[in-house]
């Protein structure tokens, strides 16, 4: 357990003085009745001021609504559920039998829920200062594609009205891959528009996330989120 709870420190970028708050953190409720449940709580609000400092301080202009929405974006299960997948969370996680036969190891909510008690973890740890260096440098991709310009229309609407303005065909999104059992499924979809060479992949627990992850990247690849369009 040692060896691969190490492998997990290097890709979290880090090294826990106290192991065992990293255990608990990957210990969902279904496993012991000593669980992630508070990790999780105190995660939650550290991540929702880690990015809000983080908004505040990057858009001196935007209103109060403004900044809401783009915290939204970022604090979102789906975001932190994407940011678990690439740290490949779901094989540390501990949970109980028939969670693990449900495939619970993949769904966004677990996922989300143990990055979060890991914020928590790593704040009791190393203090505040620490936990705020590794949410940030976790959310680095997120913050630069961010943008005030709509930031209350979903990604296929920005990317639709942005193709709309220049006269191109709209973009075409088609389903590469359904995987898991039918009651936790991750669909994979790919975008397909005229102003690129290559198409963009999204995936997600529904064919619609899926769709809004490939437009984002898709948006990103444009430089429309940076607003250099």
């Amino acid at each position: 357990m040692s060896s691969s709870l190490s492998r997990l420190e290097r890709q979290l970028g880090h090294l826990f003085q106290n192991q065992d708050l990293m255990v608990l953190a990957l210990t969902h409720r279904s496993f012991a009745g000593r669980n992630n449940e508070r990790l999780e709580f105190l995660g939650d609000a550290i991540l929702n001021f880690v990015a809000g400092e983080a908004l505040f301080e990057r858009f001196p202009q935007a209103r109060e609504g403004q900044l809401s929405r783009l915290r939204a974006r970022l604090v979102k299960g789906e975001t932190l559920a994407r940011l678990a997948r690439g740290f490949e969370l779901g094989e540390y996680l501990r949970l109980g039998s028939g969670e693990l036969k449900s495939g619970g190891f993949r769904r966004e909510s677990i996922l989300a829920d143990a990055l979060e008690a890991l914020i928590g973890a790593i704040y009791l740890d190393a203090g505040m200062d620490v936990a705020r260096q590794r949410v940030l440098a976790w959310l680095t991709a997120e913050l630069d594609g961010l943008t005030l310009v709509d930031t209350n229309k979903d990604p296929k609407t920005r990317l639709q009205e942005f193709l709309q303005s220049r006269a191109c065909d709209l973009p075409r999104y088609h389903v590469l891959d359904i995987q898991g059992e039918p009651h936790c499924r991750t669909f994979v979809v790919e975008c397909e528009i005229a102003l690129l060479n290559d198409k963009t992949l999204g995936q997600g627990a529904s064919r619609r996330i899926a769709e809004q992850v490939a437009a984002t990247a898709a948006l990103i690849a444009l430089g429309v989120e940076n607003g250099n369009d």
